[in-house]
């Protein structure tokens, strides 16, 4: 696909009658088919100018501290580019207006892609810093992402992806799973349940037809009450049983922490200390400290990592021709940081 250089070349774009998302494809973002208008406008002026050529320096900053992510794909934007980049690691904490990603070349050769790159840090960044705020809430408990059916299928794997480098211990979403190369976590939905119309019949089978190595978790609030539908399936399976998971619906008060402590209790004076409470639905990291005091093992997150803001990215163009430029309010010249490490 031709990469977009010029205002002229939007009339070449064509649509699909047939065309079956609305999403972009990786070839129309590398192509700069998602760029703001004015970056193309900008390139026909400085071109007009003479001045498309001009080796400039851009530094991306961000507007509130978090955790970076996304810098993969940028580095994937700018690989067969003429330009030098410097990144902070992902993975990284930063501060506000730390410098996260220096580029230099041609503005010719990048700036129809500043849309496409502050999107990606912006989303992903903002996605792991809110599995970071989980991972400190759960204080050494582990937590599960599974946020995909909140957000476009496009970007669930991305957000996912963002969540395990965040603090995720791991994640529903299968291509997410397969990017970060471990295998996808998760057991079974109340669809189950509902389809065969008794919790405990799925659950023998469940036992029978999933590998040994696989840590049986069950989900016991579809029909009955939680605590006794939890000893129905501790007794029916006994040691192979690893957890009880409760996602009580908000219709019905949602998971409370004296439920928690009630079933922790009741599988204790049954003989069933083994058995690990996992709790979901609607959790925050509020909500995690309040149900981990009264006994929970371990989490489901979803909505709240997934609806995280995007954190805010600017880039802004802080040398020309070698000399310090700035914006108005901006301080001309590299703003430097020690976290910075070359990557093209």
């Amino acid at each position: 696909m031709k990469h977009m250089t010029s205002l002229e070349d939007i009339k070449d774009i064509k649509i699909k009658e047939d065309r079956l998302m609305h999403s972009s494809n990786h070839e129309e973002i590398l192509s700069g088919l998602t760029t703001d208008v004015y970056f193309l406008r900008t390139l026909d002026i400085l071109k007009y100018m003479n001045l498309d050529r001009e080796i400039v320096t851009a530094e991306i900053f961000a507007r509130k501290p978090g955790v970076f992510v996304g810098i993969e794909e940028v580095k994937n934007m700018l690989k067969d580019k003429d330009v030098e980049v410097w990144a902070v690691e992902e993975g990284e904490t930063f501060e506000a207006k730390d410098t996260l990603v220096r580029i230099k070349g041609p503005y010719k050769e990048f700036g129809v892609l500043e849309t496409a790159m502050l999107g990606s840090l912006a989303s992903a960044s903002g996605w792991a810093t809110a599995a970071n705020r989980v991972k400190e809430a759960c204080e050494g408990k582990s937590f599960l992402c599974f946020g995909a059916r909140h957000v476009h299928p496009a970007v669930a794997p991305v957000m996912e992806r963002a969540a395990l480098i965040g603090g995720a211990n791991g994640a529903s979403c299968v291509l997410a799973a397969k990017l970060m190369n471990i295998e996808a976590s998760g057991t079974i939905p109340h669809a189950a349940m509902l389809i065969a119309g008794d919790t405990l019949k799925v659950s023998k089978v469940y036992n029978e037809v999933t590998p040994e190595s696989h840590k049986r978790i069950v989900l016991v609030d579809t029909f009955k009450d939680e605590v006794e539908e939890s000893l129905r399936i501790a007794e029916e399976l006994g040691d192979k049983l690893f957890g009880i998971r409760l996602d009580t619906p908000s219709e019905r008060g949602g998971v409370t922490p004296h439920l928690v402590r009630e079933l922790r209790s009741k599988l204790d004076i049954n003989g069933y200390n083994h058995v690990k409470i996992v709790v979901s639905g609607g959790l925050t990291p509020e909500k995690i400290r309040i149900l981990s005091e009264a006994g929970a093992d371990s989490f489901g997150v979803g909505s709240y990592i997934s609806g995280a803001p995007a954190i805010d990215m600017t880039m802004d163009i802080k040398e020309v021709a070698g000399k310090p430029v700035a914006k108005r309010g901006r301080i001309p010249g590299l703003v430097e940081n020690s976290k910075l490490k070359k990557i093209l």
